[in-house]
This record gives structure tokens, sequence and C-alpha cells, in this order.
């Protein structure tokens, strides 16, 4: 097992709250996926979870090393929150097709938040080199 790289995002849930007010479905629907919506949606603190999914998102640009300009969209990952706080990271898209490239086993994630800030970890792991 490698790491092939890090990330690490932090946002201010308030400029979030300001993205839905002012751009409602659009920026939703742009930036996350349908589960992600339906489940950040039916949190008490979506707010919170909405900018926690979005620093996630973040974070793993910069894990990957890639940032925006090889045409990764943001719905290029999903978060599945599964058992409890495990995060799983569903690939879709040029992201997919640059973790394949880079031979990306796993991709661990860590989500915290509190009232005002939310931020993201991400660890890409990757096959030793043989």
């Amino acid at each position: 097992m490698k790491i092939l790289g890090v990330g690490c995002e932090i946002v201010e849930c308030l400029r979030i709250a300001q993205m839905v007010e002012r751009h409602g479905e659009l920026f939703l629907t742009r930036v996350f996926t349908p589960y992600e919506i339906e489940y950040c949606a039916s949190r008490k603190l979506a707010t919170q979870q909405y900018a926690a999914h979005w620093a996630a998102k973040e974070a793993l640009l910069k894990a990957l090393g890639t940032g925006w300009l090889r045409g990764i969209r943001f719905k290029d990952f999903e978060l599945r929150i599964e058992e409890g706080t495990r995060i799983k990271v569903a690939l879709a898209g040029i992201a997919r097709e640059i973790c394949e490239q880079q031979k990306v086993t796993d991709i661990q994630l860590s989500l915290s938040h509190c009232r005002t800030h939310a931020m993201a970890q991400v660890v890409v792991v990757g096959k030793e080199e043989e």
C-alpha cells in the first residue's frame, strides 16, 4: 500500500448556505448527486452536511493532484455514508479514469463540522510499485 496523495479543505458553512439561498436547486444539482442531496437534506444540520460534502470534494481534488484542469466535475465524486460514520467514495466520469490511471485502490475520507465550519481530510492510496 502506498499513499498517492493527501488533501484537506475547510469551508465556512455560511458560504454554502448563501450559495443554496442564492441559487437553490441549480446549485445543489450542479454540485451534489441525488443521493447526497437526499442524505444532506434529511439531516438536522443540512447546511453543515452540504458544507462537509463540498469540502470533501475539494480535498479529493487536492489529494489526486488534478484540480479542475482535467475537466473533473463535482458530481464525479459521490460520498456515501455507511455504517455510522464510515464514508465510501463512488467515482464517475473523468475522476474514475484518473483514479484508474493512478492505480488508486482506496480513498480514505474523514469529515467534521461545527456550526460555523466544515472540513474534510482525504488520503488516496494505491498499489506499491513492483
